[in-house]
């Protein structure tokens, strides 16, 4: 090959290369998480789900849409749990990297202070703010791939009475949106189920000696401690001193995977019997290879949270496809709506909330109670909204 020839070639292969990187545009979806203190385990949860989605379409060549491949990138930013911080970082998501799609906010106050933001630039995002004013048909670029205390406490709850003997609970509970929708929501739960939330005890999302206010309820005469509205290392500290001061009763968590944490701040004795929420069955084929494929990428176990927001980020994907479009978020919110019997790695997924919310925006996913034995859930329980635990 003379030199004519192979400059020639090179001039060839360098301009195909040129096409095939210009033929791939890059879209953009924001993270606005907690990755640092309280709910940093839920953040990385939602951030990784979100990374481990763009992977997937990425190794193919990049999600198709309208004709054209896009790269996913995922722009994270770290709200620190924390109202004025999550304004901040949405300003800069929406104005600076101009994105259309979010995964989060991640609880129930930053949700609410970014709202008039997403909302008004019609930004389409995904909380795990379990307050009830997150979703409403005022606020239809909202949706929620969990369910909320709300929905899944009382027959939770039903269960633990039954099958526990649950009458006199006390529960503790962060000073902020969530905790105080979470501790209402529970107060009604036991209330139908003939036990009560005795004790209810607030505390700010910082604090870590828990002795004075468990001291407080434990003179209550309570014979279970709810945990539900902590955050995961919150929960193990709780758990571990409530041990330490003699208390022998249950110690349930109806809400909130947090297992994995726990038992790292708690330890295995402490966390011994306790029953908790579970968002996953380990033993489902697809939540199981979804497990692997994060273990082998982040060297640590999911929280439980994590299969929801990749099947979220995976059917935001297919709404794009079907509307044809990466910008229009009008066109895609309307998409994602229509799609019900999803193929996720929590099984068959579909949205419902219009009962409670006025809008179909919540994704329908099973849910589970457990026990910890020996460091490790074992369900017990396997529920849905609409046909209780059993």
């Amino acid at each position: 090959m003379n030199r004519v020839t192979r400059n020639a070639l090179g001039m060839m292969l360098f301009g195909a290369v040129t096409l095939q990187a210009a033929a791939q545009e890059t879209l953009k979806i924001g993270a606005l998480v907690t990755l640092s203190g309280p709910g940093a385990a839920w953040g990385q949860a939602m951030k990784n789900a979100a990374e481990l989605a763009a992977d997937k379409v990425n190794t193919v060549g990049g999600l198709e849409v309208g004709g054209k491949k896009y790269r996913v990138e995922v722009v994270a930013y770290d709200d620190k749990y924390q109202a004025g911080e999550a304004v901040t970082v949405a300003n800069r998501l929406v104005f600076e990297d101009k994105v259309k799609f979010i995964i989060g906010p991640t609880g129930s106050a930053p949700t609410l202070a970014v709202q008039p933001i997403t909302e008004k630039n019609q930004v389409l995002t995904s909380t795990l703010g379990f307050t009830n004013k997150a979703m409403g048909v005022d606020k239809p670029f909202s949706f929620r791939p969990v369910v909320t205390t709300y929905e899944f406490s009382e027959p939770q709850i039903a269960w633990m009475v039954k099958n526990l003997g649950v009458k006199k609970a006390g529960g503790l509970f962060p000073n902020d949106e969530s905790g105080q929708v979470i501790a209402r929501d529970l107060e009604a739960a036991y209330k139908k189920n003939n036990a009560e939330l005795t004790a209810k005890e607030f505390f700010e999302r910082d604090r870590v000696d828990f002795v004075p206010l468990l001291t407080r309820m434990l003179a209550r005469g309570i014979d279970t401690i709810e945990l539900d509205g902590n955050a995961p290392g919150t929960a193990g500290l709780i758990t571990k001193q409530a041990r330490e001061l003699g208390f022998k009763g249950r110690i349930v968590r109806t809400g909130g995977p947090a297992t994995a944490e726990l038992l790292t701040v708690a330890g295995k004795e402490a966390a011994e019997g306790m029953m908790v929420h579970a968002v996953i069955d380990a033993n489902l084929k697809s939540t199981s290879a979804y497990i692997d494929a994060y273990k082998a990428k982040y060297k640590s176990a999911p929280n439980g949270f994590s299969p929801s927001y990749y099947d979220f980020t995976g059917m935001l994907f297919e709404a794009m496809r079907r509307a044809g479009t990466v910008t229009d978020s009008a066109k895609v919110r309307v998409e994602l709506e229509k799609i019900n019997d999803y193929a996720g790695v929590l099984g068959k997924l579909g949205w419902t909330g219009k009962a409670n919310y006025g809008v179909d925006h919540q994704l329908a996913v099973p849910f589970y109670v457990a026990e910890i034995k020996n460091g490790v859930e074992v369900i017990r329980a396997r529920c849905t909204v609409t046909e209780g635990c059993n």
